[in-house]
């Protein structure tokens, strides 16, 4: 045992001195955080340049619904102007483009061909797109003659949204969240299935590397084997753990200043106060308060300490059972091209994991859901797709005994294979033989 904690401290000591490990440590959670943060500024930016657009209107109903906005100019021509006539003239009047909106046709619909020099802007297409679709139904309504219509047809116009409730064993009913467990549930999984495929590649490489160097030559005179793999297992393990420890802390902290420097709440307030009732801001930022206020109930509701428990152990036995395939590759080749045809059994019910956890994120009850969070070699990433929504406690206590179980199993076989392999050289084994090696005798 003193062996493997010498191994361990070895491994872990090593790596987390690099500068590579150090780098990746710091600069990961910017990433992420990077993510969170990027889209909320980009949805935060506008386009403050003024554009002119001239408009040759051969419907009648567009000017009216192309009303100016804050950066945006509609100049509406004659009917003697042309189409040709703006385009030579369009760096004399400094426009942006020309739409055109031709008379309606027997479907009562125009035509919008909208020209530039430049591709127009997404935001500009659809305010014209919307500005006419409205003044076209609008003067489809007034065709019926029908005394307030427009009004009948407004006041019938629901909403209509699904809460859904769980009922707990003692009979309390708490809010739940569909989208919101979906969520939590890729992500978690994900996670899952990329540190065991990174930090098991981790360990195929650090066999390889120390393989091909012979130093593995000189540790096996002072070790078993077995015990040199499983330290490295773990002290990689331990490594894992530890980067993921510090990206959640530190990617918690950058979105939470981020929030934090961006929040402005007397500025909010200001802006609510000076609007009516019926304004449309008004209305948006009371829909932003309840809904934010809906989201952070229903995330008091959800269990995390029982979802982060279980993260840490589906994703320490799940990276121990792949952990040990990855070093019976590792000591069976020479380097690391040697690895493609060996790694594919391997990597299959991984991927096979991933298109599983998402049929499990959106049916966690259904019976290829429960089946593939049992067998060991998908349930890392499946029940993980599932522990959100709620899962009987046997069901989990089974996956985590068969995921043990197997990983036991597992990791005595590669040790069979990694005691032959690591001493070989200068022949590339198949798969069969590295069965072979198992029944070996010392």
């Amino acid at each position: 045992m003193n062996k493997i904690l010498l191994i361990i401290e070895r491994e872990f000591l090593t790596r987390v001195k690099k500068k590579s490990f150090i780098l990746m440590t710091l600069l990961t959670p910017l990433l992420f955080a990077a993510l969170m943060v990027v889209p909320v500024l980009i949805q935060g930016m506008k386009d403050d340049e003024r554009k002119n657009i001239a408009v040759i209107d051969r419907s009648g109903l567009a000017e009216k619904a192309l009303q100016n906005s804050d950066n945006l100019t509609f100049l509406f021509k004659p009917d003697g102007v042309t189409l040709d006539s703006l385009k030579q003239n369009f760096g004399k009047e400094k426009l942006y483009a020309v739409a055109t909106i031709s008379a309606l046709n027997e479907k009562k619909q125009p035509v919008i061909d909208l020209y530039a020099f430049k591709q127009p802007n997404m935001d500009v297409q659809q305010y014209i797109e919307r500005g006419v679709k409205d003044a076209v139904e609008q003067y489809k309504l007034e065709s019926y003659h029908i005394q307030g219509l427009d009004t009948i047809i407004a006041s019938i116009k629901t909403e209509v949204k699904v809460k859904t409730f769980i009922w707990g064993d003692d009979g309390q009913e708490k809010a739940s969240h569909t989208g919101l467990y979906m969520g939590i549930s890729y992500i978690l999984s994900f996670m899952i299935y990329m540190f065991i495929f990174m930090f098991g590649n981790m360990v195929m490489r650090g066999v390889i590397e120390e393989k091909a160097s012979r130093i593995i030559e000189v540790i096996v005179s002072s070790v078993k084997p077995f015990q040199l793999m499983m330290g490295k297992i773990i002290g990689i393990a331990s490594v894992g753990l530890l980067q993921f420890i510090i990206w959640v802390v530190l990617t918690l902290g950058i979105v939470a200043v981020f929030q934090g420097s961006m929040s402005d709440p007397a500025g909010m307030e200001n802006i609510t106060q000076t609007l009516s009732p019926g304004d449309t801001a008004n209305e948006i930022t009371k829909t932003i308060t309840q809904e934010s206020s809906s989201i952070l109930s229903m995330l008091g509701s959800i269990n995390f300490t029982a979802i982060i428990v279980s993260f840490l152990l589906y994703f320490l036995l799940g990276y121990l059972l792949y952990a040990s395939m990855f070093a019976a590759i590792g000591s069976a080749v020479e380097n690391e091209a040697d690895t493609q045809q060996l790694i594919i059994p391997v990597t299959i019910p991984l991927i096979i994991g991933i298109f599983l956890m998402l049929h499990a994120f959106q049916y966690p009850d259904s019976s290829l859901s429960f089946w593939s969070s049992i067998i060991p070699f998908t349930s890392p990433m499946v029940m993980m797709a599932r522990i959100p929504f709620g899962v009987p406690f046997w069901q989990v206590a089974l996956s985590l005994a068969l995921l043990l179980v197997t990983f036991t199993g597992i990791a005595w076989m590669a040790g069979k294979i990694y005691r032959t392999g690591i001493l070989m050289y200068g022949k590339k084994p198949t798969l069969k033989e590295m069965l072979k090696w198992i029944n070996y005798k010392n």
